[in-house]
């Protein structure tokens, strides 16, 4: 197991994380605003990177800083209406062409994004590749899933 990071280092971190972030916001208009919410007890920090979206209107990715870890997760749509199985199935055909995110259930059985990296591998290349690869993902999915969990609302369109 790795090593906590301390108080020190987490608050540099938590510097470099806001610094590149103002960053990525001023290079490309996507991204909307960026905000440094309250930090859940059991972590350090966290951000909202809310962004424009073409095949969904806004795409929030939230980034969590832990001791060990920067957690990132973005909300993908609610649970579906119908043809459960096989939008699960899609779900997990999907999962096995991602790497470093997985897609989830999470409350109420909504569809999630998520993926944890360690903070000895977080740079600003791979941040904004954790952001660039969460919207991409959800760009990509997101009418598929809802033409399937959806079906019937979408057949006379």
């Amino acid at each position: 197991m790795s090593d906590l990071f301390s108080d020190a280092s987490l608050a540099i971190i938590e510097r470099q994380v806001d610094e590149w972030l103002a960053k990525m916001k001023s290079e490309d208009e996507v991204i909307l605003a960026i905000d440094h919410g309250d930090p859940d007890p059991a972590y350090r920090a966290r951000w909202y990177v809310r962004m424009k979206g073409d095949t969904k209107d806004f795409i929030t990715v939230w980034l969590t800083l832990g001791q060990r870890t920067l957690r990132y997760e973005t909300y993908v749509m609610p649970a579906p209406e119908e043809n459960i199985a096989e939008f699960n199935e899609n779900l997990l055909r999907r999962n096995d062409k991602l790497i470093g995110a997985h897609f989830s259930l999470g409350l109420e059985d909504a569809v999630y994004l998520r993926g944890e990296l360690p903070l000895s591998g977080l740079t600003e290349s791979e941040l904004d590749r954790i952001v660039g690869s969460l919207y991409a993902q959800v760009e990509q999915c997101f009418r598929p899933l809802l033409a399937i969990g959806y079906a019937s609302r979408f057949m006379n369109q």
